[in-house]
C-alpha cells in the first residue's frame, strides 16, 4: 500500500517548509497530498514570502481519509490560521489517536499544537525564538526531533525543512530511502548522515 502524507497549507504558510517537505517525500515515493485550509476552501494560497502554491484539495475533503503522517509546515500567519481552525485541530488530534505521525515545523508547534496542549507528553522543538512558548521540560534544542512515545516529530525552520523530510522519510519507508533521498540533493556536511554511519565520520571529544 502506498505511504501517504498530509500537507496543510494556508495563506502566510512559510514556503520552503512546504515545498522541501512535499519534493522529497514524492522523491521517496511517497504519496502527497496539499490540502488547503483556507477558511473559504479556495486552493490557492500565498505563502509567507509572497509566492503563490496551489492546492490539490480543501482540507475539509479528505478530513476523513486516513494518511500515515500529517505535516504542518511554520509561517506566523499560517500557523495562527491552523491554531484557529477546528478542521486542522480536530485532524491532527484525531491523527494522534490513530497512531499516525504527526509532524510540525517552526512556528506550528508551539502556536498549534501547544496551544491546544495536544500533545502534553510530547517534547518538541520549534523556532528558537518561540521556544518560551513551550514549558522547559518538553523543550528540546534540535535541528529536527522525534519523540517515539508519542509519534512527534518537529523541527525549527525553513533550512531544517532537509532535516525534517528526511527523518519524516526515515520513519515512513525507512533508513536506506532515506539515504537514497539524501544522496540526490547535495547537501552541506552536517545535515547529512544517511550516506555514512561509521563512527569514524563523527568526532568524539573527551
Amino acid at each position: 500500500m502506498t505511504t501517504s502524507v498530509l500537507i496543510c497549507i494556508t495563506h502566510g504558510s512559510e514556503e520552503i517548509e512546504i515545498v522541501t517537505t512535499a519534493d522529497l517525500l514524492v522523491r521517496a515515493g511517497i504519496q502527497v497530498t496539499l490540502a488547503s485550509a483556507n477558511e473559504d476552501g479556495s486552493l490557492q494560497i500565498t505563502a509567507s514570502r509572497g509566492m503563490k502554491i496551489v492546492a490539490d484539495i480543501p482540507l475539509i475533503k479528505v478530513a476523513d481519509e486516513p494518511f500515515d503522517a500529517i505535516v504542518l509546515p511554520g509561517g506566523i500567519q499560517g500557523a495562527e490560521t491552523f491554531r484557529d481552525s477546528p478542521l486542522v485541530v480536530e485532524k491532527v488530534r484525531r491523527m494522534h489517536l490513530d497512531g499516525n505521525i504527526v509532524a510540525a515545523i517552526c512556528a506550528a508547534p508551539a502556536i498549534v499544537l501547544e496551544h491546544h496542549q495536544l500533545f502534553p507528553l510530547g517534547n518538541m522543538t520549534c523556532y528558537p525564538s518561540m521556544k518560551d512558548k513551550i514549558p522547559a521540560s518538553k523543550w528540546v534544542d534540535r535541528r529536527v526531533y522525534f519523540d517515539e512515545r508519542v509519534n512527534l516529530l518537529t523541527s525549527q525552520g525553513p533550512a531544517t525543512s532537509f532535516d525534517f523530510a528526511l527523518k519524516l522519510i526515515e520513519l515512513l519507508v525507512g533508513r536506506e530511502i532515506a539515504g537514497i533521498v539524501a544522496g540526490q540533493l547535495v547537501l552541506p556536511n552536517g545535515i547529512n548522515d544517511y550516506l555514512e554511519d561509521k563512527p569514524s565520520t563523527h568526532t568524539h571529544h573527551e
